[in-house]
């Protein structure tokens, strides 16, 4: 019996902002609506990615517009609302949540803050409601350090943490650099900010040395407090000649107590023009496509067992978004 399946990170709606994409083309982009049908995604996340340089919020706002588009009774995806919780994986349609990775797709570098907020207003008017928000990506921008970069909180990634007080949507560490995310954790308990905690796309430092993975006392502090860890399946990140730790990551996310908290985040993403084609192949064969899905999860579920599979699989998302949803 197939589990369904919530992942928590792609970067579909980037593609799809290109010319000649093609959201059934298999070829393309792992997270291509028939992978993730026969990998019975039941709910993916999609971000809405640019990077920090000119132009980035036209890039943000237009990736927001595709996802509004693609709730039009003719496609295969359908938004995903608070009233389809009760009755979570009966849908034949892909369910969809947007999120943000990179505060630079609503507010550039110069323009005023509150004009930032307008645009996460609209991008919100357009996807219905956003899961999570990363301040940065790889490099440094106006809210605080990316994953590549040293910097800390700034004044304005603070400002955009008090608007997010009490919206339930909550902030991703998964591109803070290690200084940005300590001062995050910091600056919420000082300032009693109500706000969900969350690591989409990431893996472990301890398992495979990369900035891109979660030192265990910020893992730890995720899973503390009742946040998700979503598992990326990026070589790069995973391991970059052994497929098997993968499962290695999700035993040490376990140890460190994160049985509630793990679940799927691929980051699957259109690889065919990325400047680094060293990195090829950007994806272990075993996890190349959402197609994969039912195969790591038999590949889980012989190693953790059927109760801790579901829960990677989709329950401990589920339960996150009960918890959180307004």
């Amino acid at each position: 019996m197939k589990n369904a399946v919530i992942d928590l990170h792609c970067d579909l709606l980037s593609y799809l902002a290109q010319p000649n994409s093609d959201i059934n083309n298999p070829d393309d982009i792992g997270c291509a609506f028939p992978h993730l049908k026969t990998g019975n995604v039941k709910l993916q996340v999609m971000a809405i990615f640019a990077a920090t340089e000119p132009k980035s919020v036209e890039f943000g706002l237009k990736q927001s517009e595709i996802f509004r588009d693609l709730n039009e009774e003719k496609t295969d995806f359908y938004t995903f609302e608070k009233k389809h919780l009760a009755d979570f994986g009966s849908y034949e349609k892909v369910g969809m949540i947007a999120a943000v990775e990179n505060g630079s797709a609503f507010c550039d570098e110069n323009m005023p803050l509150k004009e930032g907020f307008r645009n996460l207003e609209k991008i919100i008017e357009n996807t219905g409601r956003i899961l999570y928000i990363g301040l940065t990506h790889h490099t440094e921008n106006r809210f605080g350090g990316g994953n590549f970069a040293t910097a800390g909180l700034k004044n304005d990634g603070k400002a955009l943490i008090d608007y997010l007080h009490g919206r339930n949507i909550a902030i991703d560490f998964s591109h803070a650099s290690d200084a940005l995310a300590y001062d995050i954790l910091n600056y919420i308990s000082k300032e009693n900010i109500k706000v969900p905690i969350i690591a989409s796309h990431s893996n472990y430092r301890e398992v495979f040395a990369h900035n891109r993975n979660l030192p265990d006392e910020i893992a730890k502090e995720i899973i503390h407090q009742k946040g998700l860890v979503g598992l990326n399946f990026i070589r790069a990140f995973v391991h970059p000649a052994k497929v098997e730790a993968l499962e290695e990551h999700v035993a040490h996310g376990l140890q460190l107590g994160g049985e509630n908290a793990i679940c799927y985040g691929a980051d699957y993403f259109y690889t065919k023009n990325h400047p680094d084609q060293s990195r090829r192949p950007f994806y272990f064969k075993e996890h190349d496509n959402a197609g994969e899905y039912q195969s790591i999860n038999s590949n889980f579920e012989r190693i953790f067992g059927t109760d801790k599979v579901e829960k990677i699989s989709f329950k401990n998302a589920l339960s996150f978004l009960e918890r959180n949803w307004i």
